[in-house]
């Protein structure tokens, strides 16, 4: 383990600088709580100043910055806590606590991450004394890692990736990315190409496990409110955009409005990636002549409805269930993509843009095996969905692809799990 004198100057720098902001980040945080991105009772957690008693025994310290991170370790939180460990989940954002709170594995603790201010990572680590620490997919806290290594904790990175735009930019800062990567145990990373990557970056052990959220069971929906929900529909034939970002919601609303006009009784399920965007896009519709409703208001959709925004949490699993068709965004505006999995695995047929570099390996599969297929503008993506609308055995015939295709890409819970079993013994024969 790399001694704490040897941290280039770029991270001294940055834990000179963090110490010195500590008593400015309270107003930092004031400023997130207008803007509704703090949970106002809990706040203090983001100090570090814990809301629950740490248990005792060996404790793992699972970390994930949002909702996506969340879902995926969920399945491995289970396998953790029933190997006689208690499991300490923390997450960064609002709509991952909520989620947390609503699908959690009983026994499992969550609080909200420290800032990553020393005094408030020292305070948190004061307090939980975690025995091993997985930090999700590209978690690279300064602070939590040189203070966590000083302490003799073990890192270890679970479903790594690290994309070839951070990879760019990790570069101009190799020495640090080093002195990070250095204090890591081991890393276990999703494709070949991260774990390429996080090696040339310095990272000393490094395997390829494969991608957790293969191995996550698709998001559930309740019975009631999917029977409610259907039955508003009338048999109509519906489109989904899931988890799209500011300036795919026009598009999508412009294709429907050309798409309507062939189908008068069409209706788009509009779900955007940060819901509290909700407003807007029924006013981007309404601009466009059409008659839209928020989910989060408490409407169904009705015989006049043309657009549901469905700008609530926790229930893709209810549109997924009810749209043979579903765009995935963050895709043609350059956001990287959203995850496929979920629609995939429950039977739909998949559109995306370009732009899907946080997901390339999926999405080429899904595409050569002929479950997704790309499109790049409005024209393609009217295009594309009134071919698919126009012909079901299409649509069929790419949903069972789809499911096959990431069905067969599993594996990495068990793969996971496998890597850090041997962590686990050890901490059970020393506590």
């Amino acid at each position: 383990m790399a001694p704490k004198d040897s941290l280039p100057l770029a991270l001294r720098l940055y834990r000179g600088s963090t110490r010195l902001a500590g008593p400015f980040a309270g107003l930092v945080l004031k400023r997130r709580l207008k803007r509704g991105k703090e949970e106002p009772t809990r706040v203090s957690e983001r100090r570090g100043i814990p809301s629950l008693r740490r248990p005792k025994g060996p404790l793992v310290w699972v970390h994930g910055a949002s909702v996506g991170e969340i879902m995926s370790v969920f399945p491995l939180l289970e396998r953790i806590r029933a190997s006689g460990c208690v499991v300490l989940l923390t997450s960064g954002t609002v709509t991952a606590a909520r989620l947390a709170e609503d699908r959690l594995p009983v026994g499992i603790l969550h609080q909200f991450s420290p800032i990553d201010v020393p005094s408030y990572v020292k305070r948190f680590l004061d307090h939980w004394k975690p025995d091993l620490v997985l930090l999700a997919e590209s978690e690279f806290w300064p602070n939590v890692i040189t203070q966590g290594a000083e302490r003799g904790i073990p890192f270890v990175l679970i479903n790594g990736r690290l994309s070839q735009r951070s990879f760019d930019r990790w570069k101009r800062l190799r020495k640090t990315a080093t002195a990070l990567l250095s204090r890591m145990d081991l890393i276990l990373a999703q494709e070949h190409d991260d774990a390429r990557r996080l090696t040339a970056l310095g990272a000393p052990r490094v395997f390829t496990t494969g991608n957790l959220k293969f191995d996550v069971p698709p998001p559930p929906a309740d019975s009631l409110a999917l029977t409610a929900l259907d039955r508003s529909l009338l048999k109509r034939t519906v489109v989904l955009a899931t988890s799209t970002h500011q300036g795919e919601e026009a598009m999508i609303i412009e294709a429907h409005r050309r798409l309507r006009r062939k189908m008068p009784g069409l209706m788009t399920i509009i779900a955007p990636r940060h819901p509290d965007r909700g407003r807007k896009i029924v006013e981007i519709a309404e601009e466009s002549g059409l008659v839209a409703v928020m989910r989060s208001r408490g409407h169904l959709p009705d015989r006049g409805t043309e657009i549901y925004v469905a700008d609530t949490i926790g229930e893709l699993g209810l549109f997924y269930r009810l749209a043979p068709i579903v765009f995935v965004g963050g895709s043609l505006v350059k956001r990287g993509g959203q995850n496929p999995i979920e629609p995939a695995k429950l039977d739909s047929a998949i559109l995306h843009g370009p732009y899907v570099a946080n997901f390339t390996a999926i999405y080429a599969e899904l595409n050569r095996q002929r479950g997704a297929a790309t499109v790049n503008d409005v024209d393609s993506l009217t295009t594309s969905i009134q071919r698919l609308l126009d012909d079901p055995d299409l649509v069929r015939n790419m949903s069972q692809s789809a499911k096959a295709t990431v069905t067969r890409m599993g594996g990495a819970l068990e793969r996971t799990f496998a890597a850090i079993e041997p962590y686990l013994i050890q901490l059970r024969l020393t506590r």
